[in-house]
């Protein structure tokens, strides 16, 4: 099969990521001695200069990693919740919206990502912050090359900017803004975290409390201080069309630390599958492949509409199940034990025919209400010709699409490191000024009604697209994936998976090979809308493939010749070797490794 770039294979260490300088940063890391978590987070903070218009320092970022010394995995959750302040009476009663916006400042939660990445580099990593974060303070002060999607991005809300977000304008529109090929600093972030590394020195010598040191300095001192000043004092215009002041404040961010929590799991095909909790769309992926393990794929084209059409009708059901059951498991009772279970997934299966459904169809789960959005597909005209893949970010003034970026590293001692940062995205709030970088909107993701699993409660997480992933073979860890996307997330993943697992791909021949998407279900972003039957193949795929799944009563179109993923992943096989591979749309992602 045609690959753009061989499969990487190393002994040393291997590093997968959605740019390649992220990828050359975790590397070099690994070369000066330093382990798969120093090199993950040293990649993650890099991602924040590298891709503005992706991530950010006031984003999220769930990590799941494998820690070869203790022989166990976990989460690292990096989905900060909503504030105190932030409720349904407030958004609904007092401001009179339906949706919490997907722009502005209302949509703020608390940022998680810092704290993701501190986390782990105290607990799990060997090298000191300042260290870490050298590479991300290099290039923001020196300027770092400026991909052409970050260009095109800043120009799209260039309006917006201009009339509404002083700030961002500021910041952003500088000097006409970033050129595509050209370099770009932001010497505000590069001060911001230069002042961290300062506050965590002070606390002396010691790696783990100057790594406390900063995050106290992110969460009670000078960057809360910052954030609660600018919520609120600033009513920024937002998606709803009107402005409004944020509501996190410096408390929010000080009562908050990421939690470290236990995997879900599920086993296919002799392989364990490991995802985020149902706080994350991730479990979607694993009750995909629960469905999928009673029919039998490998005896399917991998390129052809069988398999299109029997991938497509599992997640559809996977998801529906999404949007009923999954919420913050702190907050709501989500069986997942039964949505995983064998007796529940047989019983599923078995809507799954030859024709294609354009319902909606949660499953029936005694004591769970099961409510899913019916009303998605009217709110299309809201959205209009902003909607596409990704993670679709809408303002009045502007119009422009985020997503999302990944690394996966594998180390030389068999350390495994799968992180998936996002938000914070410079087109989706207004930046604050002394900090040079933005919050983030995770909060479009509730419900405006308490009752339902992922509806809005103050401190509640909101149930985030972010899905790191993570695979076992016999026990021993065995490959670190993943992809930005949104929706697309947990439906790329699986391919990939899937067509390793059944009909021997290596992880580059998986990721090149064309794939496909569906919009069926409501979007977890503003306005959250769904595109019953929706189909996207990509355009690499035969004109007889795209015949018969319409013929199946799919809703299926094509899309670019390249367009479909943003996948990276890494494996470590028996024989010790390693092996990697990463996206080639786009022409960022790299895999690196020796």
């Amino acid at each position: 099969m045609f690959t753009t770039r061989p499969e990487i294979a190393a002994t040393f260490g291997a590093v997968g990521s959605t740019h390649w300088i992220a990828s050359q940063v975790g590397m070099a890391v690994l070369e000066r001695g330093g382990n798969a978590f120093d090199a993950a987070a040293a990649a993650g903070f890099t991602l924040q200069v590298a891709e503005p218009h992706l991530n950010g320092p006031l984003g999220d970022c769930p990590i799941i990693i494998h820690d070869a010394k203790a022989g166990r995995q976990h989460v690292i959750c990096g989905q900060g919740p909503a504030p105190a302040g932030l409720s349904v009476a407030k958004v609904k009663g007092e401001l009179g919206l339906d949706l919490i916006p997907g722009t502005g400042l209302l949509a703020a939660m608390v940022p998680g990502a810092f704290d993701a990445w501190a986390t782990m580099l105290r607990d799990w990593g060997t090298w000191t912050l300042a260290e870490v974060l050298d590479f991300a303070i290099g290039y923001a002060n020196r300027g770092i090359h400026s991909v052409p999607r970050i260009a095109a991005t800043v120009e799209s809300v260039r309006p917006l900017f201009e009339q509404a977000w002083p700030t961002s304008a500021a910041l952003w529109l500088r000097d006409g803004g970033p050129r595509a090929g050209k370099l770009w600093a932001n010497p505000a972030l590069a001060a911001t975290y230069a002042r961290v590394v300062r506050e965590a020195e002070a606390a002396g010598g010691d790696r783990v409390a100057q790594i406390d040191a900063a995050r106290r300095a992110w969460y009670e001192g000078f960057v809360a201080e910052a954030v609660d000043r600018f919520c609120r004092g600033n009513a920024m215009l937002d998606a709803s069309g009107r402005a409004h002041h944020g509501v996190l404040t410096g408390q929010d961010m000080a009562r908050w630390r990421a939690p470290v929590e236990a995997p879900l799991a599920y086993e296919y095909r002799g392989t364990t599958i490991l995802k985020c909790g149902p706080w994350s769309q991730g479990p979607a992926m694993l009750q995909t492949l629960a469905l999928l393990a009673g029919f039998d794929l490998a005896a399917m084209d991998p390129l052809g509409a069988d398999f299109v059409h029997h991938v497509v009708e599992a997640m559809k059901l996977a998801f529906a199940d999404r949007e009923a059951f999954y919420g913050d498991p702190d907050f709501s009772d989500v069986p997942m034990e039964t949505l995983l279970s064998e007796a529940y997934n047989a019983e599923r299966r078995g809507l799954i025919g030859a024709e294609a459904s354009l319902a909606l169809r949660p499953g029936s789960i005694p004591g769970h209400a099961g409510w899913v959005d019916h009303a998605a597909e009217g709110r299309l005209a809201l959205l209009g010709a902003a909607a596409g893949a990704g993670e679709p970010t809408v303002s009045r003034l502007g119009v422009s699409g985020a997503d999302t970026c990944h690394v996966d590293v594998i180390d030389r001692w068999g350390n495994m490191v799968s992180a998936t940062p996002s938000g914070g995205w410079l087109q989706s709030s207004p930046a604050i000024p002394e900090l040079g970088f933005c919050l983030g909107t995770r909060g479009q993701m509730f419900w405006l009604e308490e009752s339902l699993p992922n509806g809005l409660r103050p401190g509640k997480r909101p149930r985030t697209t972010l899905s790191p992933g993570m695979a076992l073979r016999e026990g021993k860890p065995w490959m670190a994936f993943g992809t930005p996307g949104g929706e697309q997330q947990d439906q790329w993943q699986p391919i990939m998976l899937l067509r390793m697992l059944n009909h021997g791909l290596n992880i580059q021949q998986a990721i090149d090979a064309p794939a496909f998407h569906t919009e069926h279900w409501p979007s977890s972003f503003w306005p959250r809308v769904a595109r019953p039957g929706k189909v996207v193949l990509e355009g690499r795929y035969g004109a007889e493939v795209l015949a018969a799944l319409q013929a199946r009563g799919h809703q299926a179109e094509m899309g670019g010749d390249w367009s479909e993923g943003r996948l990276s992943a890494v494996r470590q096989e028996a024989d010790g070797q390693i092996f990697a591979g990463a996206n080639p749309r786009g022409m960022q992602g790299y895999a690196v490794g020796r």
